[in-house]
């Protein structure tokens, strides 16, 4: 993830925690807990993401039938973590 990417994050999980609150620009006892728990997804979406994309970019046409069909089972249960 680059600097830019991180900072992103850092915004929407602010963003976020304001949301689900409801206090924006009011002091919240658990307002840092809320973002960081937030961010902490938003940072292991994207880690996931990119890590299903390395089993997607593994498929090719020169690829057995079988070498693809794991290649997209295992993009599939790297995405399905976010989903519990």
């Amino acid at each position: 993830m680059t600097r830019d990417e991180i900072i992103e994050m850092a915004d929407k999980a602010d963003a976020e925690a304001d949301n689900v609150l409801n206090m924006k620009g009011e002091y919240h006892p658990n307002w840092h807990q809320v973002r960081d728990e937030i961010f902490a997804k938003l940072v292991a979406a994207k880690e996931r993401e990119a890590c299903a994309k390395v089993c997607d970019s593994l498929v090719s046409d020169e690829n057995t039938i079988e070498y693809a069909n794991g290649a997209y089972r295992c993009s599939a249960l790297i995405r399905s973590r976010g989903q519990a």
